[in-house]
């Protein structure tokens, strides 16, 4: 392990900075954001992802947001390969294409860049107030397809090196009703990147980018064996359960969604087969999300 090599009082002070520096981001959204879901239901997320997109930190916020980051940041990783600047912002929210969750929960990312090179992704997901879509707050399981619940923003650059997109913006403005709201929201989600960019180039000026990115490979390592611990822990065995989701506006009738997971030594396999299949209404849970909603039950 890495780990074995850092002296662990400068992996703990680490460690700590970075929940630091995730915890201060959200505060920032929920001090700074103009609409009550995200100010007031605090219905966001912040994290802090290696260059390669796994989650080192996450804010103490909506923790089903953030198993879905990695796949968020590697739609950016993939589309923009070569082409990620400084400066560079990156916003998305189509489960289908970019790695989303549902079209009201926008994410904002932002690469963090030090001794010329890609260090980090800062980032922050926040549920608008409204997308667009059948109906107001763009939630409805009366919709049959994706396009009638708002708009779908593929991985885009809403700023290149620094210069915002206005073409970004205006898009995004035009096609929902609280635009206000939204585009407030928005510019709270900047900030944060902004406080966590600020937060970690502080880090890499007092450790260095090589030996931070040492203890968050460190940190990866020890929240394995600390959970490999804790199921090691629990009895072997294969458990099952059923439950049922209402759905009277389908002809299929109420949604089941089936589980069985299977502990063996440090290791869990969940499997959703028998599950309902993909329906024509607004209740669907993309990859994304359904991986995040299975950590965050482990």
């Amino acid at each position: 392990m890495t780990s074995n090599r850092l002296d662990p009082i400068t992996f703990e002070v680490v460690k700590n900075a970075l929940d630091s520096l995730v915890d201060e981001m959200a505060i920032t959204v929920m001090r700074t954001a103009y609409s009550g879901v995200v100010k007031e239901a605090l219905d966001y997320s912040t994290a802090f992802c290696g260059a390669d997109g796994q989650v080192i930190a996450q804010g103490l916020t909506i923790m089903l947001h953030l198993g879905s980051f990695p796949v968020a940041v590697q739609s950016v990783l993939t589309k923009y390969d070569g082409r990620i600047n400084p400066g560079d912002v990156f916003v998305l929210n189509d489960p289908y294409t970019s790695g989303g969750i549902h079209l009201p929960d926008v994410f904002i990312i932002k690469p963090v860049f030090a001794e010329d090179a890609l260090q980090g992704f800062v980032g922050a997901v926040a549920h608008q107030a409204d997308i667009g879509g059948l109906v107001p707050g763009s939630n409805s399981t009366e919709s049959t397809e994706i396009y009638q619940e708002g708009l779908r923003i593929p991985t885009s650059k809403l700023y290149a090196e620094g210069v915002p997109s206005e073409a970004v913006f205006d898009l995004i403005a035009t096609n929902v009703r609280l635009p206000i709201q939204v585009r407030g929201d928005m510019r709270s989600q900047l900030a944060a990147c902004e406080i966590g960019e600020r937060a970690l180039l502080a880090l890499i000026d007092r450790y260095g980018a090589a030996e931070l990115n040492r203890h968050c490979e460190a940190l990866l390592d020890y929240s394995e064996l600390r959970a490999r611990q804790e199921i090691s822990a629990l009895p072997d065995g294969k458990y099952e359960f059923e439950d049922y989701i209402d759905a009277d506006n389908i002809k299929e009738g109420p949604l089941k969604i089936v589980v069985s997971l299977e502990i063996a030594g440090d290791e869990i396999t969940v499997d959703l087969e028998g599950s309902s299949p993909q329906v024509p209404a607004g209740i669907n849970s993309p990859l994304p999300f359904t991986h995040a909603a299975i950590y965050g039950a482990i």
